[in-house]
């Protein structure tokens, strides 16, 4: 397994495993042994880095990763999350966001015990608090971290000043966000800002929620429960429109004898050596796909083809639906 590094030294495999979708938003959750089973031969593969949160599920998710990781818990990195309003113990979920530093640190003595650990190796601020000073919420991580409860700190969709204002207080090891082929806004403000102050980047839907892997269409039918249909760029009109991207992708995959997943993994690989994606799966054979894109190489032609092939190209459709966006860069 290649490695990469991210703020603060810590080490992860160059591709991580995001595992929301094991609980929630895509659907009824999967049969909790057999993601046991995918995320332990996870770590057979070489898979160090795994991200939870305690909202997925609610709580149902860091209890699933916590039984998977434990005979191997000194072998990998766990990422978790605090900061909506859910209650530690229960997952009754209030309305919306809660980083009071009292909530913080029950938040995190929760997830310690669900996750079976003595320390959560990367602890995220989920979504900005607008009633917390960010420099508040770094303050009680920092608290935690100098108690041995937490290792690193992160913050996930957060804005650019937000992000210099954390790191100020608690150096930050990584930023989480939503980052493809499907969604290149990072690039703008946020990949240079982290280049600037040495923060990893662990981009989440590497593979646009599904969408290029070349497996959904304007005909796709989600679960009634699928987080998807309340997104707008995954109306079918929206997908009808978005297929223009997978063509390109598909293409290049053609040329490589890769797949769209692998060519939409690699590229994001090739972009920066301080980028660790967390593609999920709730599939052996889409874990063993996703695996081979750390052997396929982009050249600088290939990156070059998908980047004019791609400035040709106009995404329809918001990545997330109103209110939710409203909670992203802050």
């Amino acid at each position: 397994m290649k490695i990469r590094t991210l703020g603060q030294g810590l080490e992860v495999s160059a591709l991580g495993l995001g595992c929301m979708g094991m609980s929630s938003a895509y659907g009824p959750a999967a049969d909790r042994q057999e993601m046991i089973a995918l995320i332990r031969t996870a770590v057979e593969r070489g898979i160090t880095h795994f991200d939870t949160a305690e909202a997925y599920g609610p709580l149902a998710n860091e209890e699933l990763v916590g039984e998977a990781l434990a005979p191997v818990r000194d072998q990998v990195v766990i990422a978790t999350k605090f900061g909506f309003d859910i209650d530690p113990v229960t997952g009754a979920r209030g309305a919306g966001t809660n980083s009071q530093p009292a909530h913080i640190k029950a938040a995190v003595e929760a997830s310690l015990k669900r996750l079976r650990t003595e320390r959560i190796d990367l602890l995220y601020q989920h979504r900005v608090d607008p009633a917390v000073p960010i420099e508040d919420v770094a303050g009680a991580v920092k608290n935690l971290i100098a108690e041995g409860k937490v290792a690193h700190f992160g913050l996930s969709e957060a804005g650019v000043q937000t992000i210099r204002r954390a790191h100020a207080v608690q150096p930050l090891t990584a930023v989480q966000s939503e980052y493809s082929l499907f969604w290149r806004e990072p690039e703008g403000e946020l990949l240079p800002l982290l280049e600037e102050l040495g923060i990893g980047f662990v981009p989440f839907s590497p593979l646009g929620a599904g969408f290029l892997t070349g497996k959904i269409d304007e005909h796709t039918q989600f679960d009634a429960t699928d987080f998807r249909n309340a997104v707008p760029r995954f109306s079918a009109e929206a997908r009808r429109a978005n297929m223009a991207l997978v063509d390109v992708v598909k293409a290049v995959a053609a040329g490589k004898g890769a797949t769209p997943a692998q060519v939409a993994l690699a590229w994001l690989l090739a972009r920066k050596r301080w980028i660790s994606p967390i593609p999920g799966t709730t599939k052996l054979h889409r874990l063993e796909e996703n695996l081979g894109a750390l052997d396929l190489v982009l050249d600088r032609d290939d990156l070059t083809r998908i980047d004019e092939e791609l400035a040709q190209i106009r995404i329809t459709g918001a990545r997330l639906p109103e209110a939710a966006l409203k909670m992203t860069g802050r």
